[in-house]
């Protein structure tokens, strides 16, 4: 048996729990932050775990902010993981300082290079920091799914 599918010849797909929870926890955030009512809320996030399909979820997202992403990010769980995160970034890249230094130091080179790869990583830091958890498109989208 197969659906009824938006373009001919595809099947709709169906939805994971994690995708369904997934929504949920953004319509959550969204009904926190104050950009829905309770009722309204409630509404979608019932229809959101009665979903059964991915094309069923997109529309309770559609008339938030970046699909309520950015709601998403501003929870008190969201800010804790991006610090941590920050905080492991961070101490890679002191981490890899000192074995640079290490190395120019037991090399007994006169021009500091060590200041070339670690620029680039305190750069990537700073852009951490900037802009909080790693999302696949800042990368060049190798991990992006078509």
């Amino acid at each position: 048996m197969q659906p009824h599918a938006s373009v001919p010849g595809t099947a709709l797909l169906r939805t994971s729990d994690a995708e369904r929870e997934t929504v949920a926890e953004i319509l959550r955030a969204a009904m926190a932050e104050g950009r829905l009512d309770l009722t309204e809320g409630e509404e979608r996030l019932t229809a959101a775990y009665a979903s059964r399909y991915r094309d069923e979820l997109a529309p309770l997202t559609a008339d938030l902010p970046d699909g309520g992403r950015r709601a998403l990010a501003r929870t008190p769980q969201a800010r804790a993981a991006t610090r941590r995160s920050l905080g492991r970034h961070a101490s890679v890249v002191l981490i890899a300082a000192g074995v640079l230094t290490a190395l120019w130091i037991v090399s007994g080179a006169d021009f500091f290079w060590p200041v070339i790869p670690l620029s680039f990583l305190v750069i990537g830091l700073i852009k951490h920091a900037r802009y909080g958890r790693w999302h696949p498109e800042y990368s060049f989208g190798h991990w992006v799914r078509h």
